[in-house]
């Protein structure tokens, strides 16, 4: 599994608006794109995607922006990278049976089944909220580590 430059900037992205918009005021990507590096035209394709995936929600007008669906606490890492990914399948043969003769013998197979459900649990461990309280905890011993 390999995550695209979708799923990177979709994350920071996430992560962003989750610690700018805290206070449930909308966020312009224009800010987010300036702050991540990332081209306002690609955020623009990247929050269509959530959008859709029902974590994000534009507002239009002069106050307009971007908001969360939902409560930070309440999204987990699975969700952002399902959405901007697809599902988590490793393999073919996990996701549909119909994609190998040999599925009903192969412990590959069941390995790979295994590893995708670790995966899974890894990625539900982790809320956007928990996200944001580690970049800000790492951008603290950044500044501490320059001030010595």
């Amino acid at each position: 599994m390999k995550i695209s430059t979708k799923g990177r900037y979709g994350l920071r992205a996430m992560i962003d608006l989750a610690a700018y918009g805290a206070a449930g005021n909308p966020v312009f990507l224009s800010d987010i794109a300036k702050r991540q590096g990332v081209s306002e035209k690609y955020l623009e394709h990247i929050f269509g995607t959530l959008n859709k995936a029902g974590l994000v929600k534009a507002l239009r007008g002069r106050k307009g922006g971007y908001l969360l669906q939902k409560q930070p606490d309440e999204i987990s890492l699975k969700e952002i990278i399902a959405a901007l990914e697809g599902p988590c399948s490793l393999v073919d043969c996990v996701s549909d049976v119909k994609a190998c003769q040999k599925v009903e013998t192969c412990i590959t197979r069941d390995v790979w089944k295994i590893l995708g459900k670790k995966i899974e649990e890894f990625l539900n461990g982790y809320t956007l909220s928990t996200l944001v309280r580690m970049q800000g905890e790492k951008a603290r011993q950044d500044t501490i580590m320059y001030h010595i």
